[in-house]
């Protein structure tokens, strides 16, 4: 298999062109969907370390033509979303391992996420105060007695672990700031062979992790164990992806709303059944779509039952 990193013009950044696939006797990749561009990018990755990952990217190039029986699609997000109600476990699972680790009088700090992971506290908000302008400075000082062992937790987590950091709360909605904060649509990864810039993608352990497929982020909400599993390395295998082109045109009329809009596509899309499918928007009616427009139809993804909800 000829060298599938190039550098990237005028950058110290190499990237995985799906040239390269062409030119080690793939199908051409230029006319897949955004989706399965992504998915096979990954698959080229997984290529330059085991080259019998060969036949996962020769499927994916090949879409949508039948795979052979003994090709998989491996996900391997380039990081992983928590929020604090599914997240907390997964950091004790961790804490666990360690004092696993040092009781086998290993290296405890082998232990230690191989990816990115962003914990954004926001599902333990109380109000207790509103109306008045010391509400906010009141709520978060009631959130931090309350829940103080567990912030003691993460905090512990955040110094321990390299690749851990945590929003604490009055921050924002998870999603939110998954969106305006968290997410680079490019991610760079540090090996040693460089700078690799890849595409960003995601799990979440929440269901409404897809609102981040406005950005053209490609992630979706899974278990406490599939995250666990992402954190260390692990990918996640997925059958051929069904891929559901929605073409939009035109633009919303005056008085329309993306709320109105959104209502009606879960309507057509439940009907239409694309359940455990994956939606792509596209069309000339795109570029009269805002981010938060966007965001608004890929939040409610779970609602019509797609795994993801991609503007490429």
């Amino acid at each position: 298999m000829a060298e599938l990193r190039a550098r990237l013009h005028g950058t110290a950044l190499d990237y995985v062109p799906l040239e390269r696939a062409r030119d080690a006797g793939m199908s051409d990749p230029s006319r897949l969907p955004m989706t399965v561009k992504v998915l096979l990018e990954m698959a080229l990755r997984g290529l330059a370390q085991d080259p019998s990952e060969e036949v996962n990217a020769r499927a994916l190039a090949a879409w949508p033509a039948p795979p052979p029986q003994q090709a998989q699609v491996p996900y391997r997000p380039a990081r992983v979303l928590l929020q604090d109600f599914t997240g907390v476990p997964a950091v004790v699972d961790l804490a666990a391992m360690r004092s696993a680790m040092e009781r086998m009088h290993g290296d405890p700090a082998r232990i230690d996420p191989l990816v990115p992971v962003d914990l954004i506290i926001d599902h333990s908000v109380q109000v207790d105060a509103f109306g008045n302008t010391g509400a906010y400075s009141r709520n978060i000082e009631r959130e931090y007695e309350r829940n103080g062992e567990r912030y003691a937790l993460l905090r512990w987590a955040q110094q321990a672990f390299h690749n851990f950091t945590v929003v604490p709360p009055g921050m924002g909605i998870c999603h939110q700031v998954n969106l305006e904060r968290v997410s680079r649509v490019v991610q760079v990864q540090e090996g040693e062979r460089g700078s690799l810039a890849i595409p960003d993608s995601l799990v979440g352990t929440d269901s409404h992790t897809t609102m981040v497929n406005g950005l053209g982020v490609l992630g979706w909400g899974v278990g406490g164990i599939e995250a666990e599993a992402a954190m260390l390395g692990q990918p996640m295998f997925l059958p051929t992806p069904v891929v559901v082109g929605v073409r939009l045109h035109g633009a919303l009329r005056p008085g329309a709303t993306a709320t109105d809009l959104v209502l009606t596509l879960t309507e057509m899309l439940r009907k239409h059944g694309v359940v455990d499918k994956f939606v792509e928007f596209c069309g000339a009616g795109l570029s009269t779509l805002s981010v938060p427009d966007r965001a608004t139809l890929s939040n409610m993804c779970p609602e019509y039952g797609a795994t993801s909800a991609l503007f490429p």
